[in-house]
């Protein structure tokens, strides 16, 4: 029985990102992914784990550089675990058997259907076909525009290397000073943000709205978007104006930037943008203000929406939260959001996953800074708090911003956050999920009492 549980198809993906991720950091180890400058000194395996954690689990943040440590040969291994890991190792896999022209079992096939699409009756095989096609499309495209932005700046690979890395929400560039040189470049800005929200939205987001543009270019009657496609692009929106509006605010009473209030607003949208899910960052982090900081730790915790590239509690689970903290306060008795009530297994799940979320980043900040000098006097330690909470977001939410901690993690630090960033991507409710299907249900129930609450 036991045996029959830890092969189930809810378990495999962890499996695979685990098989992955040891495969990378074996390749990142070897010799030949390092940069000529970089033999001499060679690379500690736990970088090598880290680094390849960070792109499988579509994180970016380094504990080296990736541009001056890694060889060409290491960069394209990391440009695959990018894309790797941002479609879903089960994703990959089922196509691979869809293209061999095996069978996938209805487990499978229910499986990727209520991860991806909310829908376990559609046709797994034409799906991913069609998903594949239209994101390396989308990523082609992007690496051409970016190149065309920034051809002595980035080069061929380069362009093609943030491409995949923002469409993927990871955050990788190849500059110690990620995208920093381009931060009033609006094309440059404008591509980078555009495919960090479309990896964001989630897939069956991205199919939807392309099959509606399909519909009215063909003339043919048209069909409303669901309510999922509207609370996720509405919260989304949301998110990037009201994050952009805080981040201006705060950078513009600060002063700190030396941009004028008009060339404050498109660093500010950028980051807004890229601090839920991607990590690529146009603002040195360190020199932002800690309200900035505060808020960005904000939306790293909400990451982007259900089936994307991101992490997070994502975007539904927030607007479920929201509309049961506004239910409480007005005295209603259900949640309700577009037109339609919350049932309460799904208000239950939301719950449940922001209070595991919250003790997760509580407890791997605690641990982060007993590891990091927590046993050092408060005047003594090497980071402060805050710093230390980022980090711990970041990681959680697979964002890849960091204050300037990362590089100097001790070797315990670098093992939690890998940690962080492994349950991060494979996701909170996947992990309750297959905690709560290796345990036994009990065949008696207790009796119930009311406690006095508050």
């Amino acid at each position: 029985m036991l045996r029959r549980r830890l092969l189930s198809p809810l378990i495999l993906p962890v499996y695979s990102f685990a098989a992955t991720i040891l495969a990378g950091a074996a390749l990142l180890y070897l010799d030949i992914s390092h940069a000529p400058a970089a033999n001499g000194q060679g690379l500690a395996f736990v970088d090598a784990l880290f680094t390849a954690t960070s792109a499988v689990c579509v994180t970016g943040l380094t504990v080296v550089d990736t541009g001056t440590t890694f060889s060409l040969t290491g960069q394209w291994i990391i440009l695959v675990l990018i894309q790797l890991g941002g479609l879903g190792i089960m994703t990959y896999s089922s196509l691979l058997v869809f293209l061999l022209r095996r069978r996938v079992s209805l487990t499978d096939k229910l499986a990727v259907g209520q991860a991806l699409m909310h829908d376990p009756s559609f046709h797994l095989g034409r799906f991913l076909y069609r998903l594949v096609r239209t994101i390396l499309c989308i990523e082609l495209a992007a690496a051409c525009l970016l190149y065309i932005f920034a051809p002595q700046g980035m080069g061929a690979f380069g362009a093609l290397f943030h491409a995949v890395s923002a469409f993927c929400n990871a955050g990788f560039g190849l500059r110690p000073d990620n995208l920093m040189p381009w931060q009033e470049h609006t094309g440059v800005n404008l591509v980078i943000m555009f495919l960090i929200i479309v990896g964001g939205i989630g897939f069956s987001v991205i199919d939807e709205l392309l099959g509606a543009a399909r519909t009215k270019l063909a003339g043919k009657p048209y069909r409303p978007l669901s309510r999922h496609t509207r609370l996720v692009l509405s919260t989304t929106a949301f998110l990037i104006v009201v994050g952009a509006a805080l981040i201006w605010l705060a950078e513009y009473l600060s002063d700190y930037t030396g941009l004028s209030p008009t060339g404050l607003v498109l660093p500010a949208f950028f980051q807004s943008v890229t601090c839920r899910t991607a990590g690529f960052n146009t603002m040195d982090i360190a020199r932002l203000t800690d309200f900035t900081l505060m808020v960005m730790i904000c939306l790293m915790f909400v990451g982007g929406s259900p089936g994307s590239c991101a992490g997070g509690i994502k975007t539904t689970s927030f607007r479920v939260l929201a509309g049961f903290v506004e239910m409480q306060l007005r005295g209603r008795r259900q949640n309700v959001l577009l037109g339609r009530a919350v049932d309460a297994p799904t208000q239950a799940k939301a719950l449940t996953l922001f209070l595991f979320a919250i003790i997760v980043v509580t407890v791997g900040t605690m641990v982060l800074s007993l590891t990091e000098g927590g046993i050092s006097p408060h005047t003594h330690t090497r980071f402060e708090q805050l710093d230390l909470m980022f980090e711990v977001v970041s990681a959680f939410g697979t964002v890849g911003l960091t204050t300037g901690v990362t590089p100097h993690l001790s070797v315990p630090g670098k093992i939690l956050i890998t940690l962080l960033m492994f349950i991060g991507r494979i996701g909170p409710v996947w992990l309750l999920a297959t905690l709560q299907h290796l345990q036994s249900e009990p065949k008696f129930r207790w009796p119930e009492v009311d406690y006095p609450i508050g």
